[in-house]
């Protein structure tokens, strides 16, 4: 079994705290007239949706969308699955879905689709991570954290086989 203190750093903690801080004042300003619901796609976003939401400065209402893609691999299926829908009305509110991480980017499409069915006033995404050379969609990414390489990572929410979310920085987990 790995341990976390053998996984290399990629990006510490401090600078976690600085990109949700950026990304929540971009959001705030955007949104400063608005009451946006913010959906976070499980289980990889919520630590960095309960920090985002608790550093944007405006009303918000907060959902959860549970997909399946991964199962316990480290390589996506390709096949995307709504395991837990949202229970809020989504047409005409303006939605920010939060992900952890945009890889190939069917996952973040997928949502996408699922909310334009349901009529919204405005879909924009908000990805704390992106790996652009994984992608095999595209998808517009309004609020974007980092740009990161093609490594498989875990922490801040970020899991291998559901261990490592615990972790407060992201870090890289070698095959």
């Amino acid at each position: 079994m790995v341990s976390p203190d053998s996984l290399e750093v990629l990006i510490t903690e401090e600078e976690v705290g600085r990109l949700v801080k950026r990304l929540a004042r971009e959001i705030s300003e955007d949104f400063r007239d608005k009451y946006p619901l913010l959906l976070g796609i499980l289980k990889g976003s919520f630590v960095f949706m309960a920090d985002l939401v608790r550093l944007i400065e405006i009303p918000v209402e907060v959902d959860f969308i549970r997909l399946s893609s991964y199962g316990s691999a480290k390589v996506s299926s390709g096949k995307v699955r709504v395991v837990h829908g949202l229970n809020s009305e989504v047409k005409g509110r303006d939605i920010v879905i939060i992900d952890d991480i945009v890889d190939t980017g069917l996952a973040t499409s997928f949502v996408i689709g699922y909310l334009r069915r349901r009529k919204p006033a405005s879909v924009r995404v908000c990805a704390l991570l992106d790996k652009p050379t994984r992608r095999k969609v595209d998808v517009p990414i309004d609020y974007l954290g980092v740009k990161i390489p093609d490594r498989f990572v875990v922490g801040y929410g970020l899991d291998c086989d559901e261990r490592f979310r615990d972790l407060p920085d992201i870090r890289v987990v070698e095959d």
